[in-house]
């Protein structure tokens, strides 16, 4: 499967942004998805993961209550709703999916597809 990823810009603390990760090749449904993010300098971040089922969600405490991710299974795509955001969420986010086990959802190596990323910057 294909990711292509979407959205990002330049807000300002306090705004919001909706990423979008339209998937192409396999119906992303067959999967789990998520969103990682890397800030210069640092390590791939998890931020948020749906489970294939679509009924269970993960996220990060660092956005917990500010993000959230979704899935629109007829349009191929999943999203992730920032809100409130924050200096510290500048970063390149990640769409990803996979088929990590229920242990594996937080960590980078669960996923084997990546889309390309796209640049998040919020100022201050």
């Amino acid at each position: 499967v294909q990711l292509q990823a979407s959205g990002g810009g330049l807000v300002q603390a306090g705004g919001s942004l909706t990423l979008s990760c339209a998937a192409s090749g396999r119906t992303v449904s067959a999967y789990a998805v998520g969103w990682f993010r890397q800030a210069p300098g640092k390590e791939h971040e998890f931020v948020a993961a749906n489970r294939r089922s679509g009924t269970s969600t993960y996220y990060a405490d660092a956005v917990k209550g500010r993000f959230t991710i979704s899935r629109d299974n007829a349009k191929n795509t999943v999203f992730l709703q920032m809100n409130s955001l924050k200096p510290e969420d500048t970063a390149v986010y990640y769409c990803v999916a996979g088929s990590p086990a229920l242990s594996g959802l937080r960590s980078s190596a669960g996923y084997s597809y990546w889309g390309q990323g796209t640049l998040v910057t919020v100022s201050s």
